[in-house]
């Protein structure tokens, strides 16, 4: 199976520990459902682990998917403290509402002279669509909506989504403003993972500004508990989008359908991405950071005991099996002093049902300083005598 690529904004503790996932009896997990629409994938949020996709690299117009990337940037900036929820944000005729490129769009209807802020621009952005909101933060941060693409792609490069290049902040149709699936789920997990106070707001089923109630266009919030964002898309060029998370049972999936036929169509097909995830993989952590696997003697240093196990908490996606894990550990022996914190000395392959299932380096948990002249001296013999009585 595929790894989604890691971003700069932060890489899987899996990818930190080097492990090398292999689904085991990867026979008994039935095919995944053929869903219709162009594009779509199927990802373990923890993992980057990809369980389903499609034309997964297809660059598509991603429509008002954008925003995504919009609303990460507003986060970015409120995170670096250089925009506040509260500040009065100027509507120019560009981010009117009534500017004629958004004629037949979804708007959050912002107008010139009508104070509003950053916090009701997000919610117009996220849970209204508007983009005229869209064009309002992106002048307010940036100082024009072109300046903010700039930064778009900026933040695009920087988190490794190589297929996607964006022209305007909404995603009203032009044809070099691409995407594809695999890089909107790394732009959503990065949103949910870097920001997970803002991605509250993309739960929200409706918001109320101007008096005109608008309600979230992701029918699954209302439909599943479990299902807690992201975004919906739609232009005649792009056909219908859905970038969508949900949680369940401590494991959690993000999809991306992009390119189908209608709102009922996306809806069921995410719904059909998720149930399979759900059902046939789950999210393990076997091993935690810290915890002692293994206490192994140590010579020639100041202590004769060193702890072992990993500094980083192991994250694994496999196939749901009543079959526990086992694990197995490998130590380079002898250990010898001087042993620093992180020093690796071995591996632990873990197993289920037979089958290896990961295989991760074995670490020292602690330091270990080196033992004085005749302490040293004294081991180095019992080691000669013991190598030499085999």
């Amino acid at each position: 199976m595929q790894n989604l690529r890691s971003w700069l904004f932060g890489f899987t503790l899996v990818n930190l520990l080097g492990v090398t996932n292999v689904i085991a009896n990867a026979g008994l997990v039935p095919a995944p459902p053929a869903i219709n629409a162009d594009s779509y994938i199927l990802v373990d949020f923890d993992t980057g682990e990809v369980l389903v996709e499609h034309n997964p690299d297809l660059k598509l117009p991603p429509a008002s998917l954008t925003k995504l990337m919009t609303a990460y940037i507003l986060a970015q900036e409120v995170d670096l403290g250089r925009l506040s929820l509260d500040d009065i944000v100027p509507v120019s005729r560009n981010a009117w509402s009534q500017n004629p490129i958004f004629n037949g769009s979804s708007l959050m209807w912002i107008e010139p002279g009508k104070p509003v802020t950053v916090a009701e621009l997000e919610r117009g952005i996220v849970i209204s669509s508007g983009n005229d909101a869209t064009v309002a933060i992106a002048e307010h941060i940036a100082g024009s909506e072109q300046a903010f693409v700039d930064l778009m792609n900026q933040y695009a490069g920087e988190m490794n989504l190589t297929s996607t290049h964006f022209e305007n902040s909404h995603g009203l149709p032009h044809p070099d403003h691409l995407s594809t699936a695999r890089d909107l789920a790394a732009l959503a997990i990065a949103a949910i993972r870097d920001h997970p106070d803002r991605y509250a707001v993309y739960k929200e089923r409706s918001y109320t500004y101007n008096d005109i109630t608008q309600y979230n266009r992701n029918h699954l919030l209302r439909e599943d508990e479990t299902v807690d964002g992201l975004k919906t898309g739609y232009t005649r060029e792009a056909g219908y989008g859905l970038v969508a998370s949900a949680k369940r049972e401590g494991m959690r999936l993000v999809s991306v359908v992009m390119g189908s036929s209608s709102t009922l169509s996306r809806k069921a097909e995410t719904r059909s991405l998720l149930n399979y995830g759900f059902r046939f993989y789950e999210t393990l952590r076997p091993l935690a950071p810290g915890q002692a696997l293994s206490e192994e003697r140590v010579w020639k240093g100041l202590s004769e005991q060193v702890s072992l196990g990993v500094s980083g908490e192991l994250v694994l996606t496999l196939p749901r099996a009543s079959a526990e894990i086992s694990t197995a550990i490998e130590v380079e022996t002898p250990l010898m002093a001087p042993l620093v914190k992180g020093d690796i000395v071995g591996r632990i392959v873990l197993s289920r049902g037979g089958e290896p299932v990961a295989e991760v380096p074995l670490e020292v948990l602690e330091s270990v300083e080196p033992a004085g002249f005749f302490a040293r001296l004294w081991d180095s013999l019992v080691l000669w005598f013991q190598g030499l009585f085999g």
